[in-house]
């Protein structure tokens, strides 16, 4: 059996997210949908003000509480998920960058930071960046820390703008 390479997986995302769905009538209205570039419009962090085992919170207004109690109790199924463990903190921005961007049309996201257990003073510098972050995309609309099943305060769900 042939394996498929990244690029071609990334083509095939990039092809399939760009399409509008098919009209309910069965009239295809295939157009491809204008995509927003990566957001590049960011600072960095240069200590770590959020404890790893802090719960992280964060919703612009007009945001109901059921989407917010939905990434609190981790209702929510086939996410794709960026894991940063071992990222710097310029790497984690280029990433996230760049994973919103491919995902953009996804309603949710996860975003696996960790808990920042080697970082001086029990603060986490990375997961300080990640939610620093979040909050200047113009995209992200809000944020929870996962449950525990989902990486409890080691990760992140994430709601997108559609």
């Amino acid at each position: 059996m042939n394996k498929i390479n990244k690029e071609d997986i990334l083509l095939f995302r990039d092809t399939v997210n760009t399409q509008a769905p098919v009209d309910k009538d069965g009239v295809s209205r295939i157009r491809k949908l204008k995509r927003k570039p990566p957001f590049t419009e960011y600072s960095y962090v240069i200590d770590g003000t959020i404890a790893g085992e802090e719960v992280v919170s964060y919703a612009k207004s007009g945001i109901s509480g059921k989407m917010i109690n939905k990434m609190k109790r981790g209702h929510i199924d086939n996410i794709s998920e960026l894991d940063l463990h071992g990222y710097t903190i310029k790497q984690t921005c280029e990433a996230l960058s760049e994973f919103i961007y491919r995902e953009q049309f996804e309603q949710f996201v996860r975003i696996i930071h960790g808990k920042g257990y080697r970082s001086d003073n029990k603060m986490s510098v990375l997961k300080t960046q990640v939610v620093n972050f979040l909050k200047q995309h113009p995209q992200v609309l809000a944020f929870h820390s996962c449950p525990p099943k989902d990486g409890g305060t080691g990760a992140i769900f994430a709601l997108l703008k559609q």
